[in-house]
């Protein structure tokens, strides 16, 4: 009988060393044995089906409520293939640390049978819309339709000065030092909605700095979404803060999705300024770091970064600190960009220890 070694499946496959390591040990390779320190696998096996999309049954659709740059939607078929394959048995736990638009959690409340589940970010306002959305959605509907009601019957002219007044209200409420709120979070959904490219910029100061957009008619009140997504964040926490906070709540039964501030490709495409600070190369290294601590307490966890191999095929920045990880790239739109010649697919990192 011919044979062949792990490392080599894996290249047959297309898939990790590792990854046929774990198919061997659950018995999913027929006539696979340990020898040694390595498997020996029949030339002619078959790579199993994936028990991890065969297992994810999509039922419902829950939409993020905002654009958010970097936003997930387009990259959830590939970020799908990362998740455990053991969810609903070991792995009963979910956390999200950079939540952002919310595309892969939305997903997964849709689609999976959790019992914990914990998002953040240091974007006070982004998080207050998530609040006031599972604790206050009527009344945050009710606002919204008004905004909707208001600026859809507005000439160009008008709705200019309709956006930079509640541009303005939004961040005199910012600069308050109190907790957030309905008005705010229905502001923050506005000026999405209605802004450039929906970006979420802002400057020095702290405050949203983004022109109005040329969108004829925007979906500013999608009140069926909103209910839906209420109702699937009831079991929800809900945090501001930095990532670290959720040390306390992962375990071996969790897994967890980063998906930080991209590195920049170049001194000019960083999006990192959705907040006051700014995420540097020293932030990129102390996550991989806080991530092998993840790894050791057994959570299983997926990474989600650019490639700077798309403009330098030396930078193994990321190969580098993620070194004991694996690491796929996958090819994605450009989705946010000035100017419409620089929107394209490039190669996207996605890196998990499993």
């Amino acid at each position: 009988m011919e044979i062949m070694s792990a490392r080599e499946a894996a290249e047959k496959w297309g898939i990790s060393q590792r990854r046929v390591d774990v198919l061997c040990a659950e018995n999913r390779i027929s006539d696979a044995v340990m020898v040694g320190n390595m498997w020996i696998i029949p030339a002619t096996a078959e790579k199993p089906v994936d028990a991890r999309t065969t297992r994810y049954n999509k039922k419902e659709t829950l939409k993020p409520f905002v654009k958010w740059a970097g936003g997930k939607g387009q990259l959830l078929s590939s970020i799908r293939e990362t998740y455990p394959q053991d969810f609903g048995s070991r792995i009963t736990k979910y956390a999200e640390p950079f939540v952002g638009g919310g595309a892969v959690l939305f997903d997964l409340l849709a689609n999976s049978n959790l019992d914990d589940i914990y998002i953040s970010d240091i974007n006070a306002e982004l998080i207050n819309s998530y609040k006031i959305i599972r604790d206050k959605v009527d009344d945050l509907i009710s606002l919204l339709d008004k905004y909707q009601m208001d600026y859809v019957l507005l000439d160009t002219e008008n709705r200019k000065n309709y956006y930079y007044d509640k541009r303005n209200r939004f961040n005199e409420l910012k600069s308050v030092e109190t907790d957030r709120n309905v008005e705010q979070a229905a502001l923050f959904i506005f000026l999405n909605k209605t802004c450039f490219n929906g970006l979420y910029r802002v400057n020095k100061k702290g405050q949203f700095n983004v022109p109005m957009g040329a969108y004829k008619n925007p979906l500013i009140c999608d009140d069926k979404n909103l209910q839906a997504i209420s109702a699937a964040l009831q079991k929800v926490e809900i945090v501001c803060g930095d990532y670290r906070e959720s040390e306390s709540f992962i375990d071996d039964k969790t897994f967890v999705y980063f998906d930080p501030p991209y590195r920049p490709l170049t001194v000019t495409s960083s999006f990192t300024s959705y907040t006051e600070n700014m995420f540097d190369d020293a932030a990129q290294i102390e996550l991989a770091e806080f991530v092998q601590k993840l790894d050791r307490k057994g959570a299983r966890v997926v990474v989600s970064n650019s490639d700077p191999k798309n403009v330098n095929t030396d930078d193994d920045f990321f190969d580098d600190i993620y070194f004991n990880q694996n690491i796929k790239r996958v090819y994605a739109n450009r989705m946010i960009n000035s100017k419409s010649a620089s929107r394209g697919k490039i190669k996207e990192l996605l890196i998990s220890n499993f």
